[in-house]
């Protein structure tokens, strides 16, 4: 009866021991499963933070060449602009010149049509000149500088 008394001692206290190793296994499991976890969780952190900066590089690559494309187009921007000034100046200049070509193609007319009657009463067979002379002479001599205008002489009979 000893014998057994002691072997149920034994026994309970094994299936004690065993309960409680059973526990920390499982504590120890759980800990270990904790532990990859965040580990995994960190792993994947790190591939997620890696990824985030190539996506950062490559959308700084990207803002590079949108500014280096954005001045260059401020610069054709600009010399387009600086081109069109320039043909609005010449544009200016020629408005100018136009009242007094005019006025002069008016006196030419004038000129030309005393000299038609002088030449139709006199009868002198000198060439009268066409309107189109007077104005590529005169629109020659406007391009390229004031020049004189040449003498016209008028022959009274």
């Amino acid at each position: 009866e000893v014998q057994v008394d002691e072997l149920q001692r034994l026994l309970a206290g094994m299936e004690k021991e065993h309960r409680s190793l059973l526990l920390k296994m499982k504590e120890g499991e759980a800990e270990l499963a904790r532990l990859r976890s965040v580990e995994g969780d960190k792993l994947a952190e790190q591939d997620r933070s890696a990824q985030l900066e190539k996506e950062v590089a490559m959308l700084r690559e990207k803002i590079h060449h949108l500014d280096d494309m954005l001045k260059s187009q401020q610069r054709k921007l600009q010399n387009s602009k600086t081109v069109i000034q320039a043909k609005d100046a010449v544009i200016q200049e020629l408005k100018e010149r136009r009242p007094p070509l005019l006025q002069n193609l008016e006196m030419h007319d004038r000129i030309e049509h005393l000299i038609e009657k002088q030449v139709s009463r006199g009868g002198h067979s000198s060439r009268v000149r066409s309107k189109s002379e007077y104005v590529s002479r005169y629109v020659g001599s406007t391009l390229t500088g004031p020049k004189p205008l040449p003498l016209i002489r008028v022959v009274e009979t």
